[in-house]
């Protein structure tokens, strides 16, 4: 099951800076704080952020959704975008804002209003860098999908591919909404 909640390991609470959340590279962790203290004006809400670590495969648990009052972690698979990935490895190549890229951005993104697409239930993203400036005209968003289900590892080994959005298990979804919510950071990137 992809759906895991950790334990903080070692936390500040007083400043709410968490030194390492369980599941998460710990300088992946320190860029997404350092992008939450740079975007703090865009974000409107500091208690809990997502972190989407692309370094590893899509049949790895790669999206965390750390408290940061608590440490807790949330642990998700994410799919990635097919223009990140052409030959269909499981592992993203590369990142690209461009339009009809169909590939994903890394970066600080803020989250925004929900809405019913042609996935259902989804999630506007507003790309808060150079690097995902895009985001919100490209339609880049987070949903659910059937690819992006668990199954699909113990099929093919790796999640199916999204066209540049974070795409998530069905079951996923709201577990992922009521988590995150509105107006909080989601930080993409590779090492």
């Amino acid at each position: 099951m992809s759906q895991r909640v950790k334990p903080r390991l070692r936390a500040t609470l007083g400043s709410a800076k968490i030194k390492a959340a369980a599941g998460v590279r710990p300088e992946l962790f320190a860029a997404a704080m350092t992008a939450l203290d740079q975007h703090g004006a865009a974000i409107k809400r500091h208690d809990r952020i997502a972190i989407a670590d692309f370094s590893l495969a899509s049949s790895k648990s790669r999206l965390h959704i750390v408290n940061l009052s608590d440490g807790r972690v949330l642990n998700l698979l994410v799919a990635h975008g097919s223009g990140s990935d052409p030959d269909h490895t499981g592992w993203l190549k590369r990142f690209s804002n461009a339009f009809d890229s169909n590939a994903s951005s890394r970066g600080a993104f803020a989250t925004s209003d929900y809405y019913v697409g042609k996935h259902g239930p989804s999630q506007r993203l507003v790309g808060l860098d150079p690097t995902n400036s895009n985001a919100f005209d490209r339609a880049i968003v987070i949903h659910g999908a059937w690819y992006a289900n668990a199954d699909m590892i113990a099929t093919h080994g790796k999640l199916g591919r999204s066209q540049g959005c974070f795409a998530v298990g069905e079951k996923d979804l709201t577990p992922l909404f009521d988590h995150l919510g509105k107006g909080r950071l989601l930080f993409a990137a590779k090492a």
